[in-house]
């Protein structure tokens, strides 16, 4: 008995088994063609995945919308350095067209001076060092004795005097400033009605401004007087701008005066100079010192041929 109940019951689930099946196929065969909807299922379906598929559809969004910030926010810092190298490029560009375009205006007017100044045959150079000790004494230029400079050659630019070669190697050269107060330029007031004669040099006081020494304290000086090289001496033509008497002061002594001089040349922007290597100008002559006895002689002459 229990052998055949088992059979039964066996039986029975094969039966439901292939019901099942085939009642499956037959949704499905239905439902493919057409004939068949579920419209109670779909509704049960829907109404189970629909908060699903609502979270599945916020964690998507803000998924992308964080995906497509962090993109955006990346793309914006590379483009942020890439606009900064970029403005960085740029300054330096402009900074050195500039500088170009400065030392082009520079070499412009030095050269202009260079072609006017036939008197003189010049040699361009440019400064490329200055005493840090002593700034306004000494500086060295990019010329020396291959280019034809020597000792004693007069530095100028087109403003002026600068001062001249005391040691010329063979592509440098070192130059005396006329605010050294070493130096020692003659030179001569250019007023037609004063012509008064002095020695510039260097002031202590203030090294950014000259002196004009050994002025008889009756002489015609004053201010706002162009002085100018007297030709004197053999190494500074005569003619070139040395400074602007600024005001006149009375020496110690009380026989003589000097004056304060603004320099012609503004030393602060000194980058370019011009060396005088040859002057077709005749100097004057040297002043020879006068002996008492021939002094004597002379004026005795002098008187014999009046009489």
């Amino acid at each position: 008995m229990n052998r055949v109940r088992k059979e039964t019951n066996s039986n029975k689930k094969i039966w439901i088994l292939i019901f099942v099946v085939v009642s499956v196929f037959c949704l499905i065969f239905f439902a493919a063609r057409g004939r068949y909807q579920f419209p109670l299922s779909e509704r049960i379906v829907m109404t189970t995945l629909a908060p699903f598929q609502g979270l599945m559809s916020t964690v998507n969004n803000e998924i992308r919308y964080v995906t497509s910030s962090v993109w955006e926010i990346a793309t914006v810092y590379e483009q942020n350095k890439m606009l900064k190298s970029e403005v960085e490029q740029l300054r330096a560009l402009n900074l050195q067209s500039n500088e170009l375009a400065s030392e082009n205006e520079r070499l412009r007017t030095m050269l202009a001076y260079k072609q006017a100044s036939t008197q003189f045959d010049l040699v361009i150079a440019t400064v490329i060092a200055r005493d840090s000790v002593t700034w306004t004494n000494t500086i060295m230029i990019n010329r020396g004795t291959n280019d034809g400079l020597k000792k004693d050659m007069a530095v100028i630019t087109s403003q002026g005097l600068v001062g001249n070669v005391v040691e010329a190697f063979s592509s440098s050269a070192k130059v005396e400033l006329i605010l050294d107060p070493r130096s020692a330029v003659g030179t001569i007031v250019q007023r037609p009605e004063s012509r008064v004669a002095g020695i510039v040099q260097g002031n202590k006081d203030d090294k950014m401004m000259a002196r004009m020494v050994n002025i008889p304290r009756d002489a015609d000086v004053i201010e706002g007087d162009q002085i100018v090289t007297s030709g004197f001496g053999g190494v500074y033509p005569k003619g070139l701008a040395v400074g602007i008497v600024d005001r006149i002061d009375n020496d110690e002594g009380g026989l003589l005066k000097y004056a304060i001089l603004k320099p012609a040349v503004d030393f602060q922007k000194l980058e370019e100079v011009a060396v005088i290597i040859n002057s077709r100008e005749a100097l004057p002559a040297p002043l020879a010192p006068v002996v008492p006895e021939q002094a004597a002689i002379e004026s005795d002459s002098a008187a014999g041929d009046t009489k």
